[in-house]
């Protein structure tokens, strides 16, 4: 399997816990020495998703399975790097014919604004706009790709500890601010490699 996005703090949890479960994991970074783990199961790839197109393609090449937890970190502009990295995935999956994709996306990106209590909506609609828009425009690329995708939509990410105890659906009753830790996300991710219950669907996650 692949990950995208392993040195980021979701990421790096996903590497983690696909090791500790025994799969033969490849990561492309682009700066190789954030990523603390290391392992036998574990090949490190050098490049950017977006820009570098020749190593994301060396990267996906035999793989089952992609993992994305791309991510801009704390900024609030995105510089596009969701719709960008998207049409580079789906394409280097669609030529080596790679066909299940995880992606790690967020809590009030298209549908699921909805299910968002009012404050935490107004706050998505002006301050993540610029965000959300970029992966909402990524999300497009992806449903129109063919490939066996599913969408996962984390409330607010924390850094707790993972408890196996959380709340999925393709609809959720939320309340307040919702919160959900970084450990069962990644928990829930690694688990959708063996499960087809949401292949082209979206799903939420709550704790």
């Amino acid at each position: 399997m692949l990950v995208l996005g392993a040195t980021g703090p979701t990421g790096h949890r996903v590497v983690s816990l696909a090791l500790e479960q025994g799969y033969q994991v490849t990561v492309l970074v682009r700066r190789p020495e954030r990523l603390t783990i290391q392992a036998d199961r574990l090949r490190v790839l050098t490049g950017s998703v977006p820009d570098d197109p020749q190593a994301l393609a060396v990267a996906v090449g035999g793989q089952e399975a992609v993992i994305s937890a791309l991510g801009v970190g704390q900024s609030l502009r995105s510089a596009g790097l969701i719709a960008r990295s998207m049409l580079a995935i789906v394409s280097a999956m669609q030529s080596h014919g790679v066909r299940r994709l995880i992606v790690t996306s967020a809590y009030g990106v298209g549908d699921t604004l909805r299910d968002a209590p009012f404050v935490p909506r107004v706050l998505m609609r002006f301050l993540l706009q610029d965000l959300y828009t970029d992966k909402a425009a990524g999300e497009e690329v992806l449903r129109r790709s063919g490939l066996d995708w599913t969408l996962v939509y984390p409330v607010t990410l924390t850094n707790g500890p993972r408890t196996g105890q959380y709340r999925v659906g393709e609809r959720l009753a939320l309340r307040g601010f919702p919160r959900i830790s970084r450990a069962d996300v990644a928990a829930f991710l690694v688990s959708q490699l063996a499960d087809a219950t949401y292949v082209k669907k979206g799903v939420l996650i709550s704790a």
